[in-house]
This record gives structure tokens, sequence and C-alpha cells, in this order.
């Protein structure tokens, strides 16, 4: 007997080639009917048997294309209309505009195949792709996903490439970049000034450029890049030079796996993430007989690695064969350059020579940027490769809510139904520039995914350029929240939990619900609300935020912390240094003391960066938590020491004295110990304090969850060390993974956290 039923599909059903998939099923059962996309998903009616239609709907989620990604499927009968075949329909707008749109993705194995094969008529085409594969969020300019609405519209398809995009059977049915050299976008080289340079073959003659030492900029997905040789440590040297990035490590991109075995020590878990269809980069230890460039990565002992994931990026690296440094194309502290005559203008002081196409980017998308800590893959910067694709939360959020996260880091994070839409990483809002870049990516989710948040959330923090963007927008509900609180809930969302739990909050920077800095922190914590249960002890921050690019003053700050003014007495080659600075010193012995410009912290990030110019590791930094890196790097992690410390529970919350423990470290270097011994009994300590505290918690409340959550927990070692000494104490624990641990990740708990106190 004939049955029909009409089928609605939700999730990343579009320009992955889910109606080819789903014509080719229906016509293997004999089905009849039709599909068509529509601003939700895909609307299917379909014809048949109705055991077949059964085993066809079955086997939708379960065969579905590689980047498809099923969430929902709703069914409801329907009558027989008699069709004659099954079709595939033009896509349909809607009133409500909301479906999930796939990350730009890698270029998949038959593209690559293609791109080789000299036989074939994309071979060494720099923009090949197909319904598997190729750029998606950077060039989707409105919903539905057709080619119309994306920045491959100018691009008139060909004969060849309109047929396939017309095929139900080809790979390239509806893939909306589809072109080819005949009719799609093309390269171009030009030098700094603007000429361009003429060529059989612009990649070919980039290589040679870059073999000769010159710096090039290189327009990719979701912005420029700039390039050189990663061998050459005289042109990496001048790209530091040009680009003002005095030490933060570069990125590399190297030709293909074989090269990560002569500059790397990696395993199972980290090969599989440099090579998932993310791409990101991926930081990887480097082997002690590494041949990269010491400029690079200067004093660290992590390399940043990526794959090619673009045709581009494939002839390119084929070509020149060369492991080449491939960093965001921007001046530091400023937003990617992705529009071609902001690159010129930018970047012109920068490269030499611009690698330069024509089809242009909507979007800007950074590289995402990921470890593997404790076994598990955590993501720093979620970007490129994972965005927009959407965190799936535990429960149903009934009002749409916009935070527009922290002042480093910044991501901005809606909330609607049971989606978390985590933004790309738009970057430090320290200039206009980002900011901009924030409004207009909040604009442009808002078109995506039709978005109207009622709910507004934003930092506590009065001085945060997000904040003040905040409370100029005409949303009708705005809840502030504290910036620790996010950070677990943060946690919390994308572990699915709703607490009580221990959340243990250990950063830089947070402004607290007392006007101080908070950054060493237990909270027991909810999703609506949370107590501050213990913290570390505050200490003054002489300078304000200068003391975070000079560590030295909070080593000094602590030394009168632990000793008062006997740290006089101290040998130890830090205390000569203050000595020999010693006009300077005396002003800030003032500050402190009385308190003028010293506002008082709790924060682990800055004893970090204490401890590691008590030992000379770090007086001064270049980028953020330098100090606590290189402190981390000098490590030796089979040390098992621990240095004393006290919890002072005397009353609500409890306090933590690190007075011990700095003058344990002062006796260890005055003793002539290892500064790798120090550190490594430093990050045991830190793990045991938390372990111990969270057993009082446990003692008092009986909570057994723990959340870690904050940028100290990029710190793998002190992650491995904790997870180590919570587990052995029965403690669950819980991570990031998908979502940053660091402030990249606050904007996700800030919309949860504003949506459970939304009147």
């Amino acid at each position: 007997m004939l049955r029909a039923k009409k089928i609605y599909i939700e999730g990343i059903v579009q320009g992955v080639g889910f109606r080819p998939f789903v014509f080719k099923l229906a016509s293997e059962l004999g089905l009849k009917g039709y599909i068509y996309n529509d601003t939700n998903g895909v609307y299917i009616e379909v014809e048949g048997e109705e055991g077949l239609i059964d085993e066809f709907i079955k086997s939708i989620p379960k065969k579905a294309p590689p980047l498809a990604l099923v969430e929902r499927i709703f069914t409801e009968e329907t009558q027989v209309k008699g069709y004659s075949e099954f079709f595939i329909e033009k896509s349909k707008g809607g009133e409500e505009k909301f479906v999930l749109i796939s990350p730009d993705v890698s270029t998949c194995d038959d593209c690559l195949r293609e791109l080789f094969d000299p036989s074939d008529r994309r071979y060494r085409y720099p923009f090949i792709n197909c319904t598997n594969c190729g750029p998606r969020f950077t060039i989707i300019v409105d919903v539905p996903y057709d080619r119309a609405k994306t920045t491959m519209a100018v691009f008139k398809m060909c004969r060849e490439c309109e047929s396939e995009y017309h095929d139900p059977s080809n790979r390239r049915f509806h893939a909306q970049p589809n072109a080819c050299p005949v009719c799609g976008p093309s390269l171009k080289l030009f030098d700094n000034k603007l000429n361009e340079i003429n060529c059989e073959d612009p990649i070919k003659e980039v290589s040679k450029i870059l073999k000769n030492g010159f710096i090039v900029a290189i327009k990719g997905l979701g912005g420029y890049h700039l390039a050189c040789d990663a061998l050459n440590n005289n042109a990496v040297a001048e790209l530091r030079k040009r680009k003002m990035r005095i030490e933060k490590p570069f990125a590399i991109m190297i030709p293909d796996v074989d090269w990560l075995d002569k500059i790397c020590n990696y395993d199972e878990v980290e090969l599989e993430l440099l090579t998932s269809i993310q791409r990101p980069i991926v930081l990887i230890k480097k082997r002690r007989d590494c041949p990269i460039a010491y400029e690079v990565a200067p004093r660290n002992s992590y390399l940043g690695v990526m794959l090619p994931y673009t045709p581009l990026h494939h002839l390119l690296m084929r070509e020149v064969n060369l492991p080449l440094v491939m960093t965001s194309g921007n001046l530091t502290e400023e937003p990617i350059a992705y529009k071609d005559d902001d690159a010129f203008e930018r970047l012109g002081k920068i490269a030499d020579f611009f690698l330069v196409h024509n089809r242009e980017i909507h979007m800007r998308c950074d590289d995402s940027v990921s470890a593997v800590i404790a076994g598990k893959p955590v993501v720093f910067r979620r970007s490129r490769g994972y965005v927009p694709y959407p965190v799936k939360l535990q429960f149903e959020a009934k009002k749409q809510v916009l935070a527009v996260g922290g002042h480093l880091k910044n991501t901005f994070c809606f909330l609607k139904g049971r989606y978390a839409f985590l933004s790309h990483h738009i970057g430090d809002l320290e200039n206009w520039a980002t900011l901009k870049s924030l409004i207009e990516g909040v604009e442009h989710f808002k078109k995506l995914f039709d978005l109207k948040p009622e709910v507004l959330a934003y930092d506590m923090h009065p001085e945060y350029l997000s904040t003040k963007f905040a409370l100029e927008l005409d949303i009708p509900v705005k809840v502030p929240v504290q910036h620790h609180h996010a950070h677990v809930v943060s946690c919390m969302a994308e572990n699915g939990l709703s607490g009580p739990v221990i959340g243990v909050a250990f950063d830089g920077t947070g402004y607290g619900t007392d006007g101080k800095i908070w950054g060493g922190e237990f909270l027991i914590t909810e999703l609506a609300r949370f107590e501050r249960i213990a913290h570390f002890d505050y200490v003054p921050l002489p300078g304000g935020e200068i003391a975070i690019k000079e560590p030295w003053r909070m080593a000094l700050s602590y030394l009168v912390y632990s000793f008062g003014d006997h740290f006089q007495l101290i040998e130890i080659p830090f205390v000569k240094f203050l000595k020999e600075n010693w006009s300077k010193v005396k002003i800030l012995l003032k500050m402190i003391d009385k308190g003028i410009n010293s506002p008082m912290t709790s924060a682990v990030g800055r004893l970090f960066d204490a401890v590691s110019a008590i030992c000379s590791v770090r007086l001064k930094v270049n980028y953020e938590a330098q100090a606590a890196m290189e402190f981390q790097m000098v490590a030796d992690e089979d040390e098992s020491g621990v240095y004393e410390f006290e919890i002072i529970d005397s009353m609500r919350p409890w306090r933590i004295s690190f007075k011990q423990g700095i003058r344990g470290v002062v006796q260890d270097i005055e003793s002539g110990l290892d500064v790798s011994k120090i550190a490594g009994k430093f990050h045991n300590t830190i793990a045991r304090i938390i372990c111990e505290v969270a057993q009082k918690i446990k003692s008092e409340t009986g909570i057994n969850d723990v959340v870690l959550s904050g940028g100290v927990f990029q710190n793998a070692l002190l992650v491995k060390k904790t997870i180590s000494e919570l587990e052995k104490s029965g403690f669950k624990v819980y991570t990031h993974s998908k979502v940053p641990p660091n402030d990249g990740g606050i904007s996700l708990g800030q919309a949860v956290v504003a949506l459970f106190n939304a009147v």
C-alpha cells in the first residue's frame, strides 16, 4: 500500500551534498517525491511502500555525507499525490531564517586527486572544491545557502560546471563555490607597490620568491597570511621586525605529515587533530634537533603547526617543499586583513609581494589554535573549521540571548533554542578596528541565524570596550556577569552540567564583585549564581596594568607580601636586580605601602609571573602570559616536591596564603636548586592547593564535580598534575574541549548565566 510522508530535517544539511545524497537514497529505494532547502533546513515529501519509507528515514542520519550533521528529523503523514519520480526543487525562502551552516572545510581527498591529476580539467586549479570541502562561512552573505547569496555570485559558471552543478549524481551538485579555470576565481601576483608581476604561474613564482628570503602576503580562506621561509632565520627575524611582533611565536605550515617527523615529537592524538577536517594550528613539542629557525618560536619548546587546508596551500606547499611561517596578516594587536584594499594599505610595509585572488571574503576568520592536554584535544582559539557550528545545549533557551564577551581574545555568543552560536575569534579589543569587527560579526550572525536577542550579557568590568558597546545596544534586558562565574559556566555548558559544581577559575585578570582583581577563585557554581568560597590572598599590583607587562613588579610585591622589608637581605640574583634599580623600586615600595595605583589581585596568573621573575626566568614580557609559559617550559615534569601553603578558613571566603611557598622558592634558589626543579615543585603545589581546597569544599557540601576553567588551565603540565591529584581523591573532573578555557570561551558562560537570570 502506498503511503506519503512529509519530512523536516534540521542540522548542517545545506552546502554539504545532502540533497544529492537524499536523491540517490530515494532513487535506490524506488521512492518518489522531492526535496528542497529552506531557511530552517531541508523539507522532503516522499511516497512509496511504508517499509521502504521507514528504511529511508532510518538511513538518512546513518548514511549522511561526511560534512552533514542531522540534528532532528520530524515526520508527518500526508496525502499520496502520485509523483512520477524523485526530484530536487529550488530552495525556498521563508519568514524564519534558521539553518545550521557548515564551517569552512579543508580540501577533501577526491579534490586533491583531481588537483594533481594532469588529465583533469581542474589540474592545479587553486579554487577546486565540491560539496565535501571548500569555503562556506567566509563566503556566505545570507541564507538560504545558495550561490546567489555567496561571494561566488559574480562568477557565472561555464557549461561544464553548470552541468555538474545541476546533476544530482555529481559530487558538485549544488556545490555553491563550484568553479574551474574557465569560469572561476583566479590568482594574481603583485609587488608591494601594486605593480602586477606578469608570470605564467603565480604559485611557482611565489615559491621562488619565498625561497629567496622574501615575505609574501597571501590571501587565503578567511583573510591574509604573512608567509616566509621558516628555515631562514633572517627572513623570520625581518618579519618580526616589520610586523612588530617581538617574541610571540609564529605558526608554521608544513607540506605534509612527513615533515612533522623532522621537527616535532608527537603522539597519535596530536596527529589526529592536525589531520582533522578542521585543520587547526596544533601546538606540538619541538624535537631537540628541530631545523625550524629559532626566531619562529624563541625560548619556546612548542611549535604551532598546521597542514595545508586549501587547494592554494596544497599547490604552494608542494612547490616550495619547505615549512613556511604562516601568520595572520596584520600588525600586532590589529584584526586580520581580509579586504584587498585594506590589506594592501596595512600590509604594504610588511610584505614584499602579494599573492591575491578575486574571490571576495565576506567574513574574516582566523586560523584555529589547539593542543592536546591530558590526552584530550583542547581548542585555544576557536575559529576557522569550527565556526559557525554551534555548541549543543542540554536545555532549551526560552529567550534569545546575546553575550558580547570580554576584553581579551574576544568572541561573542548567541543562544537560540538548544544552540549556542559562539563566534569566530575577534581578538583583543584594544582599538576601534577590533571593536568594529565585533559589531560586524554580531550583525552577520543575526542575519545568518535570524537572531533577535531579548537578553544581553556583558562583563562586569566598567571599562571594557565590550561592556561599553553592550550598554549602548537597544536590548530590553541587560545582565552583567562576573568574569569567573562566566568561565566556570562556559565549561559547565559544554559538558552538559547544571551544578552545583566546585568551579576553579584561574587566570590573570577579572573584575570581582568587591571591585578587586580576581583570578585565583574557588566558586560553588550553578548556572544562575555562584558563591565565592575561597581565593588566593590579595597582593598589590604595583603600577596597575604595567605590572602585567613587567612581571618583576609582581615578584617585588610577592617578596614584600612574604618577607616584609627583610626581602632586601635575600641573596638571590633577582634581589640583586632590584638593588641595581633601587630608585624605581623605592617608588614602587611607596606605592605598595600606600596603595597608590596598586589595585589588589588574587590572580594565579600573576602568581605564576611573580615566581617566574623571582627565578629570573622572565622579568619583562612581550606578549600575554609569556613569563608563565616560559616557566612551564623549564619545569621538570618528574619533580615530586611541594612547597608549603596555608588555607585560612576562619571566615568565608577562605584565603589561600602562599607566603610559605614564596619563602620556599627563595630558599631553593639560595641553596642552588636548579630552576627546573623549582618550577616542577611550583606546579605540583598549585595542583595540591586545588585538590586540598576541593576536599574541604566537598566535606562541607558533598559536591564531587570539579570544573577547571580560565587561561591558567592552558598550562598542560598543571592540568595533567591537577587532574591526577583530583582523580586520586575521587573527584569527577571536567575541563574544556570544544570551547577555549581562556577568555575566548567566556561569552558562552555569560550567555547562559544571563539566560537563567533574565526576568
